[in-house]
């Protein structure tokens, strides 16, 4: 396997003509350690990236192929990026896993968040098509999980939701400093999170000018939640969680309610940053701040802020990140270089684009 002292290490993209695809080529093209060694995109197989993205039209990239028939033993990659939709990627990585046994991957899909198979297929309707990899799986939250995934050779990339509440509220859960059956989670994202295949209700004129929650009530990201959340208290938890969408391209800000079990809001606050002042990406604000998804857009951090509730007793968190950085793509490259033994800020250190 490439390190980051050897020869730069080949990295495949499946599923880049995808928002989360396009931003892992915009990431990993700057990335002073990696070759990006193969791009898939099944409907655009055959074109070239800057026929899809323009963007990257000064940049020499491989030809878009098609999974179907694909040599994986032949590709000689180091490390590969499943941004496919969930359901078809399992049985994409099985196929790696077989034929390219020292390879690692990252996914980007849902496929192997859920520790348990029977809550994969309670929550996406359809049994899981490879449970004997699920136990190998780790969860890619770095702040929460780094040494697990320097040793694993198979990540699951969090959800963007899930990213932005569970930095939030696993260190608090930890220190058992919150009451984890009174946490509400009202959480907004930008459009990106949609993913970009045509659907009537992403239409500009159905979206513009109009704010919306869905999945209320039975939104997927809640089990990644339930299970982040029980795992970091050491008993069962269920929060409230409505996701709504925003007319913006990038960003999620959640607002969390919070009833404190032991000291003030201040010291939740204080928690907060002590448990994240060595964080590269993990910023936590002075008490009484709040972020806008403006100041961490393009980037990799996350911006946390707490302040008091008029309510005794009650405190609330805000959270911003980038969907499609900190929240999916930069995220997964954090991941990626924790797996090859890269420094784990490099290649993801640009500062948000603002205004």
């Amino acid at each position: 396997m490439a390190t980051a002292a050897a020869k730069r290490a080949r990295i495949g993209v499946l599923g880049a003509s995808g928002y989360t695809g396009a931003e892992l080529v915009r990431l990993l093209i700057r990335h002073p350690a990696v070759e990006i060694a193969l791009l898939t995109a099944d409907r655009r197989a055959g074109q070239e990236m800057r026929q899809v993205f323009p963007q990257f039209s000064p940049f020499e990239l491989p030809k878009l192929q098609s999974i179907e028939g694909m040599d994986w033993a032949g590709a000689g990659l180091d490390l590969i990026f499943c941004a496919l939709p969930h359901g078809t990627t399992q049985k994409v990585i099985q196929q790696i896993v077989a034929t390219l046994p020292g390879s690692k991957v990252v996914d980007l899909s849902a496929d192997f968040r859920l520790s348990d198979p029977a809550a994969y297929a309670h929550w996406y309707g359809h049994a899981h098509h490879a449970p004997e990899l699920q136990p190998r799986a780790v969860y890619g939250l770095v702040e929460i999980y780094r040494d697990e995934i320097k040793r694993a050779q198979l990540v699951a990339n969090p959800g963007c939701y899930t990213t932005c509440a569970e930095l939030a509220l696993i260190p608090l859960l930890r220190a058992n400093a919150v009451d984890p059956d009174a946490i509400v989670i009202d959480a907004k994202s930008g459009m990106t999170g949609a993913g970009r295949a045509a659907k009537e209700e992403m239409l500009f004129s159905e979206v513009s000018e109009g704010f919306h929650a869905y999945g209320v009530g039975h939104h997927r990201h809640m089990a990644e939640l339930d299970q982040e959340f029980s795992r970091a208290a050491g008993r069962k938890v269920i929060v409230s969680f409505t996701p709504h969408l925003v007319p913006m391209n990038r960003g999620i800000l959640s607002t969390i309610y919070v009833r404190g079990l032991k000291g003030s809001p201040e010291d939740l606050h204080a928690i907060l940053a002590k448990s994240y002042a060595k964080e590269p990406f993990v910023h936590v604000l002075p008490f009484g701040q709040m972020p806008q998804t403006r100041h961490v857009r393009g980037s990799n951090m996350t911006f946390i802020g707490v302040a008091m509730d008029r309510i005794p007793g009650r405190a609330i968190i805000c959270s911003a990140l980038d969907n499609l950085t900190k929240g999916a793509s930069g995220q997964a490259v954090q991941n990626m270089n924790l797996m090859l033994g890269f420094p784990e800020t490099m290649g993801l250190e640009q500062v948000a684009l603002f205004p």
